[in-house]
Order: C-alpha cells, then sequence, then structure tokens
C-alpha cells in the first residue's frame, strides 16, 4: 500500500534580487507504507524542499502530495498529527533537560500531563539516555542531541517520519545506533522518508531510493537495481611496476566488457567484466605467466557512490544551497 504519494510537485523561489530558482520541477514519488526512501541528491537538488512541503512548512506552486491519502496542502491540520519530523539541525531547548523536552513536546500537542511524562520516559529509555535525563540538553554531546531530537519526532507515535539527514554529525557508533533505532521503528509499521548524505546509510537502511537532480526524480528503484543500472562488476589490480602497465591492460582488454581505465601514473587498472570471479581468474593467471607483479587484485561491484556520480555528475554533498 502507498503512504505517500507526491505527483508533479514544482516549487520555485525568486529570492530578492535575483531570478527565479525552480527548487522542485515535475517531482514524482511513491513511498509504500513502512518502508523506507531514501532521497539522495546533490546541493540544491529539492530534497529538503519536498520534505518541507510533505511536513505542511511550504505550499507548493503546482502539483499534489498526500500521506494517507490527505492532501498535505488542503487539510495541513490532518496531516500533522500522523507526521513526526526530524530536521538537520536538533530542535531541542539547551535550557530543559531531557525529559523535560520530550514532556514539552507532548504538552503542546495535548496529550495531557500523565500521558505526556510517562511517554517522555518511555523514549529516554528507549533512546538510552536515561542517566541523562535530568541534565540540561546544553550539555549534551551531538549524537545525545540527535537522539533527543529523533525522540522529540517520536512523541506522538506518528505513523510516518521524516528524517532530513539524521546522523549528520555523529561518530560512527551513535550512526549505527541510530540505524538500529530507525530499523526498530519501520519493523513496527513506522513509514520513514528519509534524505542523508551518507550513501552507506541509505545503502543499509534503504527498501528504496529516489535519485534526484534539478527538482525532479532522475533514478529509483533498490540499491542492487541502481547499482546494476550502471554496469555490473569490475575488475581492479595494482601493479608494482608502471613499466607492466601495457601488458596488463591488454590483458585485462581481452577479458573485460569495455576499454580498461589507467590511473596513477599506470599502476592502477579497472575494466567492467561480466562473469567477473571467472574472468578474475583468468586474468591472475595471465598475469602470472607474464611475470607481472601486484600490489592487489579484486573484484569490485559499483558502490551508491558511482552511481550518484555517473547520474548526476556530482559528487554526493551535505547540504541544500
Amino acid at each position: 500500500m502507498t503512504f505517500i504519494t507526491v505527483s508533479d510537485l514544482a516549487k520555485t523561489y525568486t529570492p530578492k534580487g535575483a531570478g527565479p530558482v525552480h527548487a522542485l520541477d515535475g517531482l514524482n514519488l511513491s513511498v509504500p507504507q513502512g518502508t523506507i526512501t531514501a532521497l539522495l541528491g546533490p546541493n540544491g537538488a529539492g530534497k529538503t524542499t519536498a520534505v518541507k512541503i510533505l511536513t505542511t512548512l511550504v505550499k507548493p506552486n503546482s502539483g499534489v502530495a498526500t500521506i494517507d491519502g490527505i492532501d498535505v496542502v488542503r487539510y495541513p491540520e490532518r496531516v500533522r498529527p500522523i507526521i513526526g519530523v526530524s530536521g538537520q539541525y536538533a530542535a531541542v531547548d539547551e535550557n530543559l533537560t531531557g525529559l523535560e523536552n520530550l514532556d514539552m513536546v507532548g504538552r503542546l500537542y495535548h496529550l495531557g500531563a500523565k500521558a505526556s511524562k510517562a511517554r517522555a520516559t518511555e523514549l529516554i529509555e528507549l533512546f538510552d539516555l536515561t542517566e541523562a535525563q535530568n541534565r540540561p540538553v546544553k550539555g549534551f554531546s551531538g549524537g545525545m542531541r540527535r537522539r533527543i531530537d529523533l525522540a522529540g519526532a517520536l512523541v506522538t507515535k506518528p505513523r510516518v517520519l521524516f528524517l532530513d539527514e539524521p546522523t549528520t554529525g555523529l561518530d560512527p557508533r551513535s550512526r549505527l545506533g541510530m540505524w538500529d533505532i530507525i530499523n526498530s521503528l519501520v519493523g513496527e509499521g513506522t513509514t520513514v522518508l528519509l534524505t542523508t548524505q551518507y550513501l552507506e546509510e541509505a545503502d543499509q537502511l534503504a527498501d528504496s531510493i529516489s535519485v534526484i537532480d534539478d527538482g525532479k526524480v532522475i533514478a529509483e528503484g533498490t540499491s542492487d537495481e541502481l547499482k546494476a543500472s550502471i554496469g555490473g562488476q569490475r575488475l581492479e589490480i595494482s601493479l608494482v611496476t608502471a613499466s607492466d602497465s601495457a601488458v596488463a591492460t591488454e590483458i585485462l582488454r581481452r577479458h573485460g566488457t569495455a576499454e580498461p581505465k589507467i590511473s596513477d601514473g599506470g599502476r592502477e587498472i579497472t575494466v567492467k567484466a561480466s562473469h567477473a570471479p571467472a574472468a578474475l581468474q583468468a586474468v591472475l593467471a595471465e598475469l602470472g605467466d607474464a611475470g607481472i607483479e601486484l600490489f592487489d587484485a579484486g573484484m569490485r561491484r559499483p558502490t551508491l557512490d558511482d552511481v550518484f556520480l555517473k547520474l548526476t555528475g556530482h559528487q554526493a554533498t551535505t547540504e541544500e544551497s
């Protein structure tokens, strides 16, 4: 069942003293219920604008966006109770304690004093913040701030959760912990729309990925589908001696499916290959017969970084302009 639907969404800004900026230009998106969909895109691609529209913070110029069949522009008051949002920066009151922050969110949602306090305590335990619950947030580490912010987005047990760069600035351990929490939420039925600067994060978490550029979706599919779309596996070798490059390149050319790419002064050679394991065995045998020494050799599947660069012409970047 599709839970979030975006059809031909367009949004244009006109900054003072500048020409119009088309943040979204016919964006189409479909997010199934109980899944994680990741939005990837270069600077200014429209990721954050899409999230702002879906969370009723910005109105589009045209197009339709619905959550659980509810039009987000026509009925924002019906959408807000079923969504949770965690933005790029922790939206917390630094002078309140962690527990007080969550209790305050519950009160703002009219949960009532008893229910609000109970939910705050439940989330403090879920996010492993019990020891810090009575400390002012201004003394929290970056990872703890991100956790308390995400906890705030879950106070009302939202059916859909929007995460805009949820692990920015976190150390690897904290990032893995956040991934576990997100996966557990989806396991309980929450639908998640995620924007991230970390391609590994999309690779690990997302059931489907939509690549956005110039305000529209230019590719979508699972991580494996997107990787396969740009050419399958590759063989890579690293030579001890650059003077062996010509002979090694010819060997890889015979076993590859495209022209080899040479770098590092001839020492690094890469070629696309079908049936890569067999091709690698044959290459290693011929290199050995030719007396060519290697530092390294192996197979590599395309990464999401390769997909991103191939589709957009840009490396992944951290923020929208």
